[in-house]
């Protein structure tokens, strides 16, 4: 039995050159997730990077695989098995260009949705049914030029709905660690988690102004 209660993964290209990119949007919600809790690497391999963070009375295990997109599923079947994770206690962090930037989706089985990384990860693990936290990166490409656009940075304009929508996610991930994917799905997928937010956030600032 692992002593981690969740694997979470953030999808994205090694190399400093790729780390502003859409494909990217992965990688850097889970990096922000470990620069709010303080996590610390733990190994660093030929193909991954994993790193530790306790939250909720709970350990959790980071990795970032450092193969590429494509070859993904290679370091998340690699850790997994050195670490004892069953697959549906994986949390995959991807970029979902079918949705806005700003808007957040978590899921605990499904496609791999056309993204090359996520299909390699489906082929290695033998199962579609592990966690999945799809991120918006926008849908502002042409016929042809998926892979151009995924590979290009977030322009400037874009910048404030990107802090959003890397905060909605280490909510999320928050979220799913205290109450479980599944019971956290309803909430993040409907906005209600941000929603309560800052109903309570209004409440308390009527309350002081009164």
């Amino acid at each position: 039995m692992s002593v981690y209660k969740y694997l979470i993964v953030g999808l994205g290209n090694p190399g400093e050159q790729y780390s502003g990119n859409r494909h990217n949007i992965g990688w850097m919600a889970v990096e922000e997730f470990l620069k709010r809790h303080d996590g610390k690497i733990v190994q660093e391999s030929d193909i991954y990077m994993a790193c530790e963070v306790k939250y909720a009375k709970k350990n959790i295990l980071v990795c970032f695989p450092t193969t590429y997109m494509n070859g993904s599923g290679v370091a998340v079947k690699k850790i997994a098995a050195k670490y004892e994770i069953r697959t549906q206690d994986i949390i995959v962090v991807v970029d979902e260009y079918n949705f806005p930037l700003g808007k957040v989706h978590l899921k605990n089985t499904g496609s791999d949705g056309g993204h090359n990384g996520m299909l390699n990860i489906i082929t290695e693990l033998g199962t579609r049914d592990f966690n999945r936290l799809r991120l918006g990166i926008d849908k502002n490409f042409g016929q042809g030029e998926l892979v151009d656009y995924v590979l290009s940075n977030f322009a400037e304009e874009e910048l404030p709905n990107l802090a959003i929508t890397i905060n909605k996610a280490v909510d999320s991930l928050e979220c799913a660690i205290r109450n479980g994917v599944k019971r956290s799905m309803c909430v993040v997928n409907s906005e209600e988690l941000w929603n309560s937010k800052e109903k309570k956030t209004q409440k308390i600032s009527e309350t002081v102004t009164e």
